[in-house]
């Protein structure tokens, strides 16, 4: 995958740690990480973050949550420069290794995780059931895989909103229902599945976002990113929050258990 390619190239990394914070690339910081979390116990795991984006989260991880060890991957370089400066300036490089890997099967050994972490990167991984078999495998017995997604509220083909947020968004998102992701980890062998609806958390959040973009930021991310990339996110932006008000957008909270 060439630079241009990259659908998280440094500019966008930067507009996105703008409205989300430094090594974010979802939203929601620290506090909705902390709902995400909730319950889990990290410490003296070894844990896989799959899509770790630029960072931000495994110092969390680490610094917060006591995780002994987390192995990153990502499929992009752009995002991965960015997560090495991040934890480098963390000083916890001895705790975290980060990885580039190809789209397709987990390239990692069975039972290698005590548990399996991904905050709203399995919408890029089309294939649910091949992932959800793929995460059971590398999990020992016991261990966890805590996720947070973002959803679609049906099957089948998505409305025209639903159509026109996708398109400007322009990230190869494949989103799947509830019903789907269900269906996939409970087929792979998961119990104790439990999914959690943030849509509503979200729309209220999105809203304030765009508020920002249209007004305290504005004037510095156009300085920083210029016209073109802002205009385009305040765009999108307006018409994610159309379907986050009508539900058919609805990131969730994804739990399940490896017996």
């Amino acid at each position: 995958m060439t630079q241009s390619e990259e659908l998280y190239p440094e500019p966008v990394i930067g507009f996105l740690e703008m409205l989300w914070g430094r090594g974010w690339l979802s939203p929601g910081g620290p506090d909705e990480l902390q709902r995400l979390l909730a319950g889990e116990d990290f410490r003296g795991k070894h844990v896989l973050d799959i899509g770790c984006g630029a960072g931000g989260i495994d110092c969390l991880l680490v610094s917060d949550y006591g995780a002994a060890k987390i192995t990153g991957i990502d499929v992009e370089a752009s995002v991965l420069a960015a997560a090495h400066t991040r934890i480098h300036e963390a000083g916890i490089s001895d705790r975290v290794q980060l990885m580039q890997v190809e789209p397709g099967p987990l390239p990692f050994a069975d039972a290698m995780f005590d548990m399996v972490f991904s905050k709203d990167s399995i919408v890029h991984i089309p294939d649910k059931h091949e992932l959800a078999k793929d995460v059971f495998h590398v999990l020992k017995p016991g261990g966890r895989f805590v996720a947070s997604d973002w959803l679609m509220s049906h099957d089948g083909e998505p409305s025209p909103e639903m159509r026109a947020y996708l398109v400007s968004e322009d990230l190869d998102f494949g989103m799947a229902s509830p019903k789907v992701y269900t269906d996939a980890l409970e087929q792979a062998g998961f119990v104790d599945v439990v999914l959690t609806n943030r849509n509503v958390w979200y729309c209220d959040q999105a809203k304030r976002e765009l508020a920002l973009l249209q007004g305290e930021l504005q004037a510095e991310a156009v300085a920083e990113l210029g016209h073109e990339l802002v205009d385009h996110n305040i765009r999108t932006w307006a018409l994610m929050i159309k379907v986050l008000e009508t539900g058919e957008h609805c990131p969730h909270h994804v739990r399940g258990r490896k017996p």
